[in-house]
């Protein structure tokens, strides 16, 4: 029985992959580094940007990984202002609210860009509980970012949902124990179900509460 649902952020909720791409391209460049196409899919895994940096760049100090954190962070909000939500994810939000299903976003990215397109696009007031990057040890694949969120809504993970676009994040919703819903299209579906994904979709404009609880045993 459905008792809640988790949300990623990018690529879910909202639609910020390009935008988070550039301006990764944008920090890298700046510092001399040139990365092809190939190696960005990496960002798109879901990682810490602490774990971004030290794949691209190696071993860093603190002061280093905060500035060209910031940096990074300077160049997203620069062009944030484009990014909307992914199509039909309002109307989703408001049908589990009105089921009184609560709901928790669990995102690797950093706190400050996590609230801040979670305030500007209006969507703070769905979740109960929010879990950044800067709050676990470790980023996705482990679960453990999940299974915060789970602590911070008092659900056990076999009664949640999770909701996801990522391998990575897939990968930490069945690790955690949890139930998992793939956002993405066909050509990346199949890499969602060899992860252990249990049903995909393109949008949330073909789906319901309803729907997604017959889904789920």
């Amino acid at each position: 029985m459905l008792k809640g649902v988790i949300f990623d952020l990018d690529g879910v909720l909202v639609d910020s992959h390009p935008v988070h791409m550039r301006a990764w391209r944008r920090c890298l460049s700046s510092i001399g580094n040139t990365v092809s196409e190939q190696d960005m899919a990496f960002v798109q895994e879901g990682g810490k940007r602490e774990d971004i940096l030290r794949h691209f760049l190696g071993e860093l100090s603190d002061d280093q990984m905060q500035i060209y954190g910031q940096q990074k962070e300077t160049f997203f909000r620069e062009e944030s202002k484009i990014i909307g939500t992914i199509p039909g994810v309002r109307e989703f939000l408001d049908e589990l609210a009105n089921a009184f299903i609560p709901m928790a976003v669990a995102s690797c990215g950093g706190s400050g860009r996590v609230h801040y397109l979670l305030d500007r696009l209006e969507l703070r007031k769905y979740f109960r509980v929010v879990v950044t990057g800067d709050e676990v040890a470790e980023g996705k694949p482990a679960p453990i970012i999940f299974r915060k969120a789970a602590a911070g809504l008092n659900i056990l993970g076999k009664d949640l949902l999770v909701v996801e676009d990522s391998i990575s994040g897939v990968k930490a919703a069945k690790a955690a124990g949890m139930k998992c819903l793939g956002i993405a299209l066909p050509p990346r579906a199949q890499a969602l179900f060899d992860a252990g994904v249990d049903f995909v979709l393109p949008d949330f404009l073909q789906t319901s509460v309803s729907e997604i609880g017959r889904l789920i045993p």
